[in-house]
């Protein structure tokens, strides 16, 4: 990880700009989750510790537009660029990353490069489905797992196939478990949403429902719902509800099990990954280790 974290100032300092090298050493470094599986993945390649720093850049950058997009005042518990130097800023240092990561790319390999260029595709869409998807309720749990995959896991899948086409492995079973550990640790992130508190999250608790996610243990609840108590829990969305309208939503949850049935799948896609990656004990505690958040 320090070879990454070189590489990563390398890339930055080569912008050549006070400005990008200021705003970028304020965003918090984060789990560095996909260096760290390029590297497990890839440890002897020569060129794991550049891809790792690659795909962290492009990553940082669509955290910068995200948080435009939510307007989001905080990222990991500290002021987000937005805040603190306004959103054209915001976009502006997004779009160096990801043009200084592309730059980059471009000396890899055709397969690999491609790869990663294909999932910022992806993940762009999943965006401005998350967008759209926000502006109602959605009831429809395959449709929120589309966008899942496209908006979080893509780049995932994509880190754990280009790294395994650079390490000659077999690129598909690395791409399945990639895939599904990030769908399981999005699907736990919208769990901690609801279960755990303001401190351990730097957020408000259930902040995403205000924001007009609409996420898995809120469809399960719907499904459950009666009609009169569906039309309260919609008319709630997007919107900043009273600590009584909170508590009836976590009390509901509780009773219709929605935490347990999301996690239920989270396992699910680990177990699906884990039987890919059984050989490999490092892959596979990584999936233990995410699942292990939640509760």
């Amino acid at each position: 990880m320090q070879r990454v974290e070189a590489q990563i100032k390398r890339l930055i300092d080569e912008c050549d700009y006070d400005e990008v090298t200021r705003l970028f050493a304020t965003l918090q470094g984060g789990k560095r989750l996909r260096a760290k599986l390029i590297l497990k993945i890839a440890p002897e390649h020569k060129d794991a510790p550049l891809l790792a720093a690659i795909v962290e850049l492009i990553h940082a950058a669509s955290l910068l537009h995200d948080d435009v997009i939510d307007d989001a005042m905080t990222r990991r518990g500290e002021a987000s660029v937005n805040a603190t130097d306004g959103s054209k800023t915001a976009v502006m240092l997004g779009d160096i990353l990801y043009s200084k990561a592309f730059t980059e790319l471009v000396a890899f390999d055709k397969k690999v490069a491609q790869t990663i260029a294909s999932s910022v595709t992806a993940l762009s869409k999943g965006e401005m489905m998350d967008v759209e998807m926000a502006q109602n309720f959605n009831a429809d749990e395959e449709r929120y797992l589309d966008m899942l995959y496209l908006k979080t896991a893509t780049l995932i899948e994509a880190a754990a196939k280009a790294s395994a086409l650079l390490a000659g492995k077999d690129a598909d079973k690395h791409a399945l478990y990639g895939r599904n550990l990030g769908l399981s640790f999005q699907i736990i992130d919208d769990i901690l949403d609801i279960t755990a508190d303001e401190a351990t999250l730097g957020k408000p608790a259930m902040n995403d429902y205000v924001e007009g996610k609409c996420t898995l243990p809120y469809i399960y609840l719907y499904e459950k719902l009666d009609d009169i108590e569906r039309e309260k829990l919609v008319a709630l969305h997007a919107k900043k509800p009273a600590p009584e309208e909170l508590l009836w939503m976590q009390e509901k949850m509780q009773e219709h099990k929605t935490i347990e049935k999301s996690f239920k799948l989270a396992k699910q896609l680990s177990d699906e990954a884990k039987q890919a990656m059984s050989e490999d004990e490092d892959l596979v505690n990584i999936l233990d280790t995410m699942i292990k958040r939640s509760y």
